[in-house]
């Protein structure tokens, strides 16, 4: 049975941002989710995330980390997260739950 997006999204909410304390999902760093059948019965998921900008030192961790929860998901092949910066990220596309959290109205 493939995947589903909502499930690949829930498991990207516990990559959490080491110096927002906001998870990836909510502050809008996912960009796209793409789920392919594999041949052993099982889904490849390609992730497109951004950064809060270009310099961001967490990059590394939260790519990893990505992989990783998305990774340990029952019927997930392989998993790959590529880093995009186009459409540079800007406040705008956090959810109303990450903008509470931060204190931003």
């Amino acid at each position: 049975m493939p995947i589903e997006e909502d499930k690949v999204r829930e498991a990207l909410k516990q990559v959490i941002d080491p110096e927002l304390f906001v998870n990836v999902v909510d502050l809008g760093l996912i960009y796209d989710i793409r789920i392919t059948d594999a041949e052993n019965g099982k889904s490849n998921v390609d992730i497109d995330m951004t950064m809060t900008s270009p310099a961001c030192p967490a990059g590394p961790q939260l790519l990893g980390q990505s992989k990783q929860f998305v990774g340990g998901l029952e019927g997930v092949g392989e998993v790959d997260v590529r880093l995009v910066m186009d459409p540079p990220w800007t406040p705008d596309r956090m959810t109303e739950d990450a903008r509470d959290q931060l204190g931003i109205f």
